[in-house]
């Protein structure tokens, strides 16, 4: 993953907003990282049962103050739709993880961790896998803290992972130095990253993956190029890009669900299947009357080495 500085999960249709800072001289977590949780946490309490995925600590470690719902990243139109996202793509990967278990994989990597939970919720899924979360320091210190002050052990099996980007720190490095073992089958997850990557740093990214042991698998989200949204997605789309390049980072990388795919194979995976928002939809949001299910911007890509 070349370009560190934008490995915590970025949602294109996010825009900047407060979040509860910490005093100065404490670590704090990533904005965007933030962001992610307290969707999530909104699920629970905005939209009806059955849920996709019920994550209450991530809300806990966020700590965002009472009237956390008021903000304007939780309020703004089609934030249903960032929701749905945002919980069906969690529950996809972990869902994935527990498949590989059963497969013989012995190990998972979270690239861009932010405030991911899986540790905590999953534990019988877990402890049978060797975990490592990667992600900026700031954001690793603060959020082993808050675990500790939740009462959360951190267990024997989860390795957090600060990769210092700013100051050229490799993840790949860091990654093997705190003991992953790329002999041993594993499941690789980044989601909301490859668009605010170059092409190139995508390609290196999956090269690296694609030469783990076999019976590994990268699971990843790409967001589609332009002229594959319908005029009225595309007018959101636009929007959301403007805003990603105001803010300073803009989307670099777009991907035909098929160009996804001869990446992936290029770069020496085997097996390289694109997994749409619909088929999320129709595995997660069956039979809701609401609504409520994920926008077509951001795709998924499942590879097997």
């Amino acid at each position: 993953m070349a370009d560190g500085r934008r490995l915590s999960d970025r949602h294109a249709s996010a825009p900047a907003a407060a979040d509860g800072q910490r005093p100065s001289g404490r670590p704090e977590p990533d904005h965007t990282a933030v962001r992610v949780a307290l969707w999530r946490a909104l699920h629970i309490e905005a939209d009806a049962p059955p849920h996709v995925l019920h994550d209450e600590i991530g809300l806990k470690l966020a700590d965002p103050g009472p009237n956390w719902r008021e903000r304007g990243d939780m309020t703004m139109p089609g934030i249903s739709g960032v929701r749905a996202s945002i919980v069906a793509r969690a529950r996809f990967i972990e869902d994935l993880v527990a498949e590989r278990v059963d497969a013989g994989a012995t190990q998972y990597v979270i690239l861009g961790a932010g405030l991911d939970t899986f540790a905590q919720r999953r534990p019988e899924v877990g402890s049978s896998l060797t975990v490592f979360e990667v992600d900026q320091p700031d954001t690793q210190a603060w959020k082993r803290q808050r675990l500790v002050e939740l009462g959360h052990d951190i267990p024997s099996w989860l390795t957090l992972v600060p990769v210092d980007f700013e100051a050229g720190d490799s993840w790949w490095e860091r990654l093997t130095a705190a003991g992953f073992d790329p002999r041993q089958p594993t499941v690789v997850a980044s989601t909301g990253v490859s668009m605010y990557l170059t092409p190139e740093a995508n390609t290196a990214t999956l090269r690296q993956v694609a030469a783990l042991a076999p019976g590994s698998v990268f699971a990843t989200t790409f967001l589609l190029p332009l002229d594959m949204y319908e005029p009225d997605q595309r007018q959101v789309q636009e929007f959301s890009m403007r805003n990603a390049a105001a803010s300073g980072t803009p989307f670099l990388s777009l991907y035909s669900p098929e160009e996804m795919r001869q990446a992936a194979l290029e770069a020496g995976f085997t097996k390289a299947v694109h997994v749409s928002p619909d088929e999320l939809a129709a595995r997660y949001f069956a039979d809701r009357h609401d609504g409520l299910r994920p926008p077509r911007a951001e795709q998924f890509l499942v590879a097997e080495v």
